[in-house]
């Protein structure tokens, strides 16, 4: 049975809608706790709670549908994708609940190989296991609930970008369309493998890399609103304006080709209705490349604001850890924003 013919949509473009969202949160009520370093006010990636002079916790959940077709795969991807909201805050995972939606009648041993792929990879991240909670239905998903430790003065939040700094991503995007194209049926072979090479692997490395740095300001990372909605919850956050040169955006072969294809994931359109508001575009750009930039990510990378006067070492830094980095734009002005920028200009 192929998992990508189950579902309606696929891993992170399965999520609810990003303004949807936005306005489902804004009307809850705040509780004034001096404990509360990082809440959901923030759009923040994970909650972080201080429970000491020098610790606090950091807490995720991220489950959603398959995007792949192997089961063991789906559990690493979902693993790597729930971990990586501590991993861009700066903390480092410690224990996970699984959250698993199954249907009543289905196939015991692939929901054991999801799980199985899931703590292979949790495994890798050094982060244990302790329990979860499953519920009976159509779609299958999966995820996990994450708690984290990190030091309360070393918190790496969306904002906090600063006017001069460099804009540094670790991964690069696609996983969107390519995934849909899967699903679909018109997805080469290399541009499946490709995308499940980058969504299965942890940002364990790169962040240990971009903590140990000196000079970074604010981080997050880049999974279902695309990098222009987390590009937009960065520049709301920070006050700043990201100006980003959408051809050098890292992007997975096959990633274009997709688009035109039509293998147009929903959530890209929601995420495009969403962030375009604060978007304005200098020089040509390509319909497709543009899409592209509002992507849904599964398991995406890290996007870094980091100092100038930084940017090259730390970019130099992650090229000898294996981590594909690019500086793909700044971050300028004093008002939210982000500046598309393509050829010509």
């Amino acid at each position: 049975m192929r998992l990508t013919q189950q579902i309606k949509a696929g891993g992170c473009a399965s999520k609810l809608a990003p303004g949807l969202l936005r306005a489902t949160l804004d009307a809850l009520p705040r509780r004034n706790d001096p404990n509360l370093l990082v809440g959901f006010d923030q759009s923040d990636d994970a909650g972080v709670y201080r429970i000491g002079e020098d610790r606090a916790l950091v807490q995720t959940v991220d489950f959603f549908t398959p995007m792949v077709d192997d089961p063991a795969t789906f559990g690493q991807i979902a693993a790597a994708n729930a971990v990586s909201d501590v991993y861009a805050m700066g903390g480092t995972p410690l224990t996970a609940l699984a959250i698993v939606c199954f249907p009543q009648d289905g196939d015991l041993e692939m929901l054991g190989q999801i799980q199985r792929g899931g703590m292979s990879k949790l495994e890798e991240a050094g982060c244990t296991v302790v329990g979860g909670h499953s519920v009976r239905d159509a779609e299958i998903k999966f995820g996990y609930a994450v708690t984290g430790l990190i030091h309360p003065d070393r918190v790496y939040a969306n904002g906090g970008a600063r006017a001069g700094d460099l804009l540094v991503l670790t991964k690069p995007i696609g996983t969107g369309v390519i995934t849909t194209a899967l699903k679909q049926g018109r997805a080469r072979d290399e541009w499946v493998e490709g995308a499940i090479r980058s969504m299965a692997t942890l940002n364990k490395t790169a962040a240990a890399v971009i903590v140990q740095h000196g000079g970074v300001h604010a981080m997050t990372d880049v999974t279902g609103f695309g990098l222009m909605g987390h590009g937009r919850e960065m520049a709301l956050a920070s006050g700043t304006i990201l100006e980003i040169e959408a051809q050098k955006v890292p992007r997975l072969e096959g990633a274009l080709e997709a688009i035109a294809l039509g293998a147009i994931p929903a959530g890209l359109l929601a995420n495009r209705e969403y962030a375009e508001c604060i978007v304005s575009e200098e020089g040509a750009l390509d319909e497709a490349l543009r899409m592209l930039m509002y992507d849904p990510q599964t398991s995406g990378g890290l996007l870094v604001s980091v100092d100038s006067s930084h940017a090259a070492s730390l970019v130099l830094a992650l090229e000898n850890a294996s981590i594909p980095a690019r500086v793909i734009g700044r971050v300028i002005g004093d008002k939210p924003g982000i500046v598309l920028r393509g050829n010509g200009d």
